[in-house]
């Protein structure tokens, strides 16, 4: 099929991969892995692996997507042969899994925005409010399926005229957002405190391996690299358009977007947090029902302390809400070129993808317990996703795919000899101390690691895994000839 939509420039294609980067993992997940992990010494390892993980993917995604013109499934197989489309299926599936349950997050940010903007959020308790919202299924299901339909609806039209138009709106306004409630966080009494535990490092905690680890998870996760959803905007770039640069400035604005959340949120809790006889540090690495402790149950309740609460109140979780929306654009639009690469109008493909993605998003949205264990499955599988990817490239031969597919006329720059060795012997090692370390925890966690039915298990985990990779293996050459169509 040829490729007739394109981006239209690319500062369109920047605010779609921005957008793609910066979602939720940045505004509700990095304060709390900060604080989990030693505070300001996090950032040094997790700096590190911007350019030992994610801008090597991030470069490898936005390459094969350009080259091949084809979703994950398709571009697997046209770029290292028909027996692999299902490494493109794996990665592919991994993402979809998430977007299930990453509308239902959405969901939940839209229910707060309106409930801070009528005021329902002024002097509550976090977590009864919490709880309340949670515990009855009807207004769950109800945001997710409002959150599901406005992506389907913004990309209903296409790629320039729904998601580019849509990422002009949602991109600036949601930095402005951030900016804003940073500025309001500094002229806080006590702000210097949380200024100090975010950039104050100490330093003996470099020592620490989880520290490294979880800066490894939250790189990988925040930049969206190895989800297969940068490939997928690859499609839609134009022949001449620059590769490195631009996801060297996806990486670098993921990280300065994360930065700054961190600022808003660090001094606000520091010089809050003891108006409330409250540890600032537990409040913000508390963990909360499906991870929602610091950004669900204690922004609320923080924000309405001081002058202007309601308002900021609202713009964090406007903020959240555009966040989230931005990522799952990217999700639903990789699923979307999957369909039509085996056939599927846009049209069929948008509302196969709507229908789906409200059915069974809905068990995360009535259970926090299979909301859990879809997130730490396939939370985890990102990193096999990674993986495929760096396999991908080191089976087409690691210097050919430098050489002839990234270092292409229309680069700004070209890439060095370093991504070849980043690809072929780091990113291996880093998967396999990093998926040994998750197994490890999980053991430690359970007794019941075994059990592929527990929430939290090193069996759940591989048990989802296999069936994922047992089936596209079995219709691995169905999938190939419908997508190229051939009989062969």
């Amino acid at each position: 099929m040829e490729q007739k939509e394109y981006f239209s420039s690319r500062w369109a294609l920047l605010l779609a991969a921005l957008g793609m980067a910066i979602g939720t993992g940045n505004i509700w997940r990095f304060p709390r892995i900060v604080a989990q992990n030693g505070g300001a010494v996090f950032l040094i390892p997790w700096v590190i692996f911007l350019f030992l993980w994610s801008i090597p993917l991030l470069i490898t995604e936005l390459s094969i997507g350009k080259s091949t013109r084809l979703g994950p499934v398709g571009a697997f197989g046209k770029l290292i042969g028909k027996k692999y489309c299902w490494m493109g299926g794996f990665v592919g599936f991994c993402t979809m899994a998430i977007m299930f349950y990453y509308s239902v997050v959405m969901g939940w940010c839209v229910k707060y925005f309106f409930a801070a903007i009528a005021g329902d959020l002024n002097n509550i308790n976090g977590l009864e409010f919490w709880n309340k919202f949670s515990a009855g299924q009807f207004q769950p299901i109800l945001f997710h399926f409002i959150a599901i339909s406005i992506g389907a609806i913004i990309l209903f039209k296409g790629v320039v005229k729904g998601l580019e138009r849509a990422n002009k709106i949602l991109i600036p306004s949601l930095v402005a957002l951030i900016i804003i409630g940073a500025l309001r966080a500094l002229t806080l009494d006590g702000a210097a405190s949380g200024l100090n535990f975010l950039f104050n490092p100490e330093w003996k905690q470099l020592l620490n391996h989880q520290v490294w680890l979880n800066a490894l998870t939250q790189s990988a996760w925040s930049t969206g690299a190895g989800w297969g959803l940068l490939l997928t905007y690859g499609v839609y770039m134009k022949k001449r358009e620059d590769i490195v640069l631009n996801s060297f400035i996806t990486g670098f604005g993921n990280n300065s977007a994360s930065l700054l959340v961190g600022i808003m949120i660090f001094p606000a809790v520091f010089a809050l947090a003891p108006q409330m006889n409250v540890v600032a540090e537990e409040i913000i690495s508390e963990v909360g029902p499906a991870n929602t402790g610091m950004a669900f149950i204690w922004i609320p309740v923080l924000f309405s302390k001081f002058s202007g609460g309601q308002f900021f109140t609202a713009i964090f979780f406007l903020a959240l809400s555009f966040a989230a929306l931005s990522s799952l654009l990217a999700m639903i639009e990789m699923v979307t070129r999957i369909l039509m690469d085996i056939g599927l109008s846009r049209q069929k493909s948008i509302v196969m993808v709507w229908f789906t993605g409200f059915l069974l998003g809905i068990p995360s949205a009535i259970s926090l317990s299979f909301f859990g264990n879809q997130d730490w499955a396939w939370g985890i599988g990102l990193m096999v996703s990674g993986f495929l990817f760096a396999s991908a490239v080191k089976i087409y031969g690691a210097k050919n795919f430098r050489e002839k597919i990234i270092n292409q006329l229309g680069n700004d720059i070209n890439i060095g000899k370093w991504y070849e060795i980043v690809i072929k012997y780091i990113i291996p090692i880093e998967f396999a101390v990093l998926i040994i370390w998750w197994f490890w925890q999980s053991i430690s966690w359970s007794k019941n690691w075994w059990n592929p039915f527990d929430t939290y298990s090193l069996g759940t985990c591989l048990f989802q895994w296999l069936i994922v990779i047992i089936v596209f293996l079995i219709f691995n050459k169905k999938i190939y000839r419908k997508i190229f169509r051939t009989d062969n």
